[in-house]
């Protein structure tokens, strides 16, 4: 009996590990790429808020308002 939990733990001691170094190196791996990809691949300057750059017709801006009025009226 003895011989066995022995076995036991054993077994469960060296998959813990397995699995810990196995997520290590995954852990490491994700950074890894996430260097790379920022590296080689920077992200492009956005807009501080796109809808104020683009130029919006009076009449469309008076339709989303309308809308926006009677969903709230119907809603309340």
């Amino acid at each position: 009996m003895t011989e066995e939990l022995s076995l036991g733990l054993e077994l469960m001691f060296v998959g813990m590990g397995i699995v810990f170094l196995f997520l290590a190196m995954l852990v490491v791996a994700i950074n890894v790429m996430s260097a790379l990809v920022q590296r080689f691949f920077p992200e492009a300057p956005v807009p501080s808020n796109p809808i104020l750059s683009t130029s919006l017709d009076k009449s469309v801006v008076a339709a989303i308002t309308a809308a926006i009025h009677q969903h709230r009226n119907r809603h309340k």
